[in-house]
């Protein structure tokens, strides 16, 4: 078939009603580019860390921006976010040591060792008291062999085991070293009827224990209430998991995301600056000018111990250069008698 006329037999071509072009609404105003730098951001319960992500692309108005260590959706608390460059920081972040306060359950096993699966077992966990939680907590502390939760992100055979579990497979992960420097246990209590309102009814048996964990990167939270409960012999899941801290970065310096929202629009975002976040991150050492100016170029420079907080000092990686001006220049290693640049910021 031909293309079709522009007018019909008999009508005037002028009267033939004019192409347009499909209109599109005009686009809101741009928020104006937030600076590089890191957001600590409080996350709430119900949204996926790439959720946050989305939304501080938005507010930091550029799509350059990436997130330090992935949040399950359950969980709330510390979510280190960078902007622009400081994305080129977030590898060292996501290394950190962590901190949570959280909820173990015992007597109730789940699919997923959390809230969000559906229950395998149940056990009367009654009888267990706080003196009974010594030693598996004991036995969790310290440089352990740790199976990751199934339901994880963890690749295997390049899928995702959590997509595998959902498709109906059965997934054995291997152990992995993990170190738990602190599992401190708080209050041990009945759990309540109701997990929540409209919720699943709670076993009778169960009891809740608050606790608080500082561990390796890699560590699963969720893991440690499965095995303390399997230690006990009731089971176990966690039913409450915040992080309070990752690295030098705290609940103290985070903002939520209803605050980061409400944040004009005509005014670009306030962050922490490349600078300030490096030397929250690394040990750190004062360039002269002329040293700036070498690993500006990508060169190498002399060597000399850094100085820094003594819980970052003592820390192995990488230096950050730190000009006269105060700005990073360049991320930089030790290597014999040159210390030579892993990551340039500084524009040479």
């Amino acid at each position: 078939m031909g293309r079709a006329p522009d007018s019909l037999p008999g009508m005037n071509p002028s009267d033939a009603a004019p192409r347009t072009a499909r209109q599109r609404p005009a686009p809101g105003p741009r928020r104006p580019t937030a600076p590089d730098g890191l957001v600590v951001v409080d996350k709430p319960a119900g949204m996926t860390s790439h959720d946050v992500v989305a939304r501080m692309r938005r507010i930091a108005g550029t799509r350059k921006v990436g997130h330090a260590g992935t949040l399950d959706p359950m969980a709330t608390g510390v979510l280190v976010v960078g902007i622009g460059r400081a994305t080129r920081l977030l590898t060292y972040v996501v290394g950190a040591d962590k901190e949570y306060r959280a909820t173990v359950r015992l007597g109730v096993t789940t699919t997923t060792d959390d809230a969000e699966g559906e229950t395998l077992a149940v056990a009367d966990a009654s009888a267990v008291t706080r003196a009974d939680l010594t030693g598996p907590v004991a036995a969790l502390t310290g440089r352990i062999e740790q199976v990751p939760s199934s339901v994880s992100a963890i690749k295997v055979d390049g899928q995702r085991a959590y997509a595998r579990v959902r498709a109906g497979e059965d997934v054995a992960l291997a152990a992995r070293p993990v170190t738990v420097s602190r599992f401190d246990v708080h209050e041990v209590r009945r759990a309540g009827e109701r997990a929540a309102a409209g919720g699943e009814p709670v076993p009778a048996g169960a009891l809740d224990v608050d606790v608080t964990v500082v561990c390796s990167s890699g560590t699963y939270v969720r893991a440690l209430a499965r095995d303390l409960g399997a230690a006990l012999g009731v089971g176990g899941h966690l039913t409450a998991l915040r992080r309070t801290r990752v690295g030098g970065y705290d609940l103290a310096g985070a903002r939520t995301l209803d605050d980061l929202l409400a944040w004009p629009e005509d005014v670009p975002l306030e962050v922490l600056a490349l600078a300030d976040a490096a030397r929250a991150t690394f040990p750190v050492r004062e360039l002269t000018a002329p040293e700036a100016a070498a690993l500006s170029y990508g060169k190498r420079i002399a060597a000399q111990v850094a100085e820094g907080p003594a819980d970052v000092a003592r820390a192995a990686g990488p230096v950050a250069g730190i000009s006269p001006e105060g700005t990073l220049v360049a991320l930089l290693e030790e290597r014999g008698e040159h210390a030579a640049p892993v990551l340039v910021f500084a524009p040479a």
